[in-house]
């Protein structure tokens, strides 16, 4: 299954994002450790991805959906985290 990188800013403050945060985890296998980073492992396709997480976001916020490599690096992440990123990107 390809994991997507997810990535969000959202430009107005005080706006309840919770049905954004609610369609984000109802993805069976995701993480989160960044604050509007996510990577979501779906069938969807990048557009189909795209298009559910726009649904909950508001149309002035910005939305990056890419498909992984595989190929990555990261720091300062736990174990846990660490694990998650290389099994599942």
């Amino acid at each position: 299954m390809p994991s997507y990188i997810v990535s969000y800013d959202l430009v107005t403050p005080g706006q309840d994002y919770g049905l954004l945060l609610e369609y984000l985890r109802s993805h069976s296998n995701w993480w989160h450790h960044l604050g509007s980073t996510w990577v979501i492992v779906t069938d969807l396709t990048v557009t189909q991805l795209r298009d559910g997480i726009a649904a909950h976001i508001d149309e002035n916020d910005k939305l990056l959906v890419v498909l992984s490599s595989g190929v990555a690096a990261w720091r300062g992440f736990n174990t846990e985290g660490s694990k998650w990123l290389m099994d599942n990107l």
